[in-house]
């Protein structure tokens, strides 16, 4: 029987600080969509899709770096995490309205992360 690979939990914060991160990413596309024109001198001064486009690519460097670390199986669930905090953003700054369903979505979500997290500690 081969022997399994013990899960770095660092690996495992830092994939989860990269969700959040791009969430925050997704606030401020959101906020730069809101401005949008297709115009160049537009775009360059949007500084809201200037910083999401920023905070994005962070939070993809840092998944980068965890995916050399960590199997993808294992990171790809925590990224799902990211939907639950750009629901929290859109909620508290965006004051969009989240129903039931949304609430029941982050639960299911974040028991799917939980039950996936524990089996790979095993």
């Amino acid at each position: 029987m081969g022997r399994v690979k013990k899960v770095d939990w660092k690996i495992l914060l830092l994939t989860a600080l990269a969700a959040f991160i791009g969430s925050i990413g997704q606030l401020e596309f959101k906020q730069g969509a809101n401005n949008l024109q297709f115009d160049i001198k537009m775009l360059l001064t949007n500084y809201h899709l200037i910083a999401g486009i920023a905070v994005y690519a962070l939070s993809t460097v840092l998944y980068i770096y965890a995916l050399n670390k960590e199997n993808l199986s294992i990171l790809y669930p925590i990224i799902a995490t990211s939907y639950i905090w750009t629901l929290i953003f859109s909620k508290f700054f965006l004051k969009e309205p989240v129903g039931l369903t949304g609430w029941a979505g982050v639960f299911f979500i974040l028991l799917g992360v939980a039950l996936i997290a524990t089996q790979a500690g095993r």
